[in-house]
């Protein structure tokens, strides 16, 4: 299988040199994604962890949409906080109301001492789709 990589028209400008996802076969796998603003790229992010992960998660569904998935499709995350203490209450909370009950896809969350652009999260998949 050779690789595809992908650029998602309306998505966030990448922050650094990458593609917003990489498919092989029915495989997806979705660069972390920040709470930057599609349609404004120099926008300030929003203040809080809250609306940051709000516009993280908008983020990625931009991505998957792109690619003809939805956060169904997810099987695994990885999220990165720079507070994490402080945050991971308030991420889960918005992280619990992306998906059905008992949909939940593995994760990893992991505390890091920073992250492009000073934001507090960001948040990585992998999806899969069988056609």
């Amino acid at each position: 299988m050779t690789p595809e990589f992908l650029m998602i028209h309306g998505a966030p400008a990448p922050v650094a040199p990458f593609s917003h996802a990489t498919r092989v076969g029915p495989w997806l796998f979705v660069t972390g994604q920040m709470p930057t603003y599609p349609e404004d790229d120099f926008r300030p992010l929003a203040n809080g962890v809250t609306e940051q992960t709000l516009q993280v998660v908008f983020n990625l569904r931009i991505v998957l949409a792109g690619c003809g998935m939805d956060l169904s499709h997810v099987v695994q995350a990885r999220i990165y906080l720079t507070e994490f203490e402080r945050d991971y209450p308030a991420m889960n909370d918005v992280w619990r109301g992306c998906f059905a009950p008992g949909r939940l896809p593995a994760r990893t969350c992991i505390g890091v001492t920073g992250l492009a652009r000073g934001a507090l999260v960001e948040i990585d998949l992998l999806a899969y789709r069988a056609d």
